[in-house]
């Protein structure tokens, strides 16, 4: 049974019984179910991302639908489970906890995952308090300290004035050839190439092009500024 079959069986199990949505991690507890939770449980994580300044808006969804990539023939339990989530921001931090209980010894995606929900917070232009709030709290569960935290914000938020060393993760006081060396580590670790070689979908490179985009910015205003 595929992880989408399985997963449409308990939704039809949430519907019929009117459980909550965070009730069933109780009972996925081996293979193929904690793929099937770990799924559930970024979809709904993303839903309740959207739903943290209390609007849900059409941006937010499409913004959700380039980062996590659904099957054409899976949209519909997939929207089931992001419309049932989506309803309101309590217990959020269920499927935050589940998620990192997976996959705390993989900080990488971990972040890549936060900078999705940063992708999807300022996807219609704005950054609320709320949303703040949110991914300050996930940021906490995932053990994602606030450097870090800071120069995945420097990606994301609107209005911002751009700090090209937050951006690169470098200190001003370096020189430029180490900067320089930093700048191209981050290249080569967010190039979308890379991404599509490790078979991901098309629409999941969004962000690195994003990424991509941010960091060669950032190392064109310090060589310009250090010249």
């Amino acid at each position: 049974m595929s992880i989408w079959s399985t997963i449409s069986k308990l939704i039809a199990t949430i519907a019929k019984k009117g459980e909550q949505l965070n009730n069933i991690f109780q009972k996925l507890k081996t293979p193929p179910q904690k793929t099937v939770g770990f799924t559930i449980a970024v979809i709904a994580l993303s839903a309740k991302m959207a739903k943290a300044d209390g609007i849900v808006m059409n941006e937010e969804i499409r913004a959700f639908r380039q980062v996590f990539f659904i099957p054409k023939n899976e949209e519909k339990n997939a929207s089931m489970v992001f419309n049932l989530a989506r309803k309101d921001v309590a217990g959020f931090e269920i499927y935050a906890n589940k998620i990192n209980k997976m996959l705390y010894s993989n900080t990488k995606v971990l972040e890549q995952l936060l900078e999705g929900l940063l992708h999807i917070a300022t996807s219609d232009g704005k950054y609320h308090p709320a949303e703040n709030q949110f991914i300050e709290t996930v940021a906490k569960i995932f053990k994602i300290n606030d450097p870090k935290l800071n120069v995945l914000k420097s990606r994301y938020l609107p209005s911002e004035i751009i700090n090209p060393f937050l951006v690169l993760g470098a200190n001003p006081n370096w020189d430029i050839s180490l900067i320089k060396k930093k700048w191209k580590e981050l290249v080569r670790e967010c190039h979308p190439d890379k991404y599509l070689i490790r078979g991901l979908p098309s629409e999941a490179v969004v962000l690195a092009n994003n990424r991509l985009l941010k960091i060669n910015e950032a190392w064109e205003m310090i060589k310009k500024m250090k010249s």
